[in-house]
């Protein structure tokens, strides 16, 4: 069975632009340090299922929206 691509960082950078948002201003936002964010947009991490949840609910998206399972 092949995975899927998981898309959180091309998912990320689409929501922040759309929202005009920095990594700080997200940072800030959702509570995670700036190098957080950072990493996840340099697919360096995933965010865990918490930071995922706190991301979805402040970009009114849902969880498998930001991994790439729907769209």
């Amino acid at each position: 069975m092949k995975l899927p691509k998981i898309a959180v960082a091309e998912r990320l950078r689409e929501l922040m632009k759309e929202e005009g948002l920095n990594q700080v201003r997200l940072a800030e936002k959702v509570g995670v340090k700036q190098n957080t964010i950072s990493a996840w947009l340099n697919k360096k991490k995933e965010p865990c299922i918490l930071s995922l949840w706190l991301l979805a609910d402040y970009f009114g998206v849902s969880v498998d929206y930001l991994i790439g399972r729907e769209d």
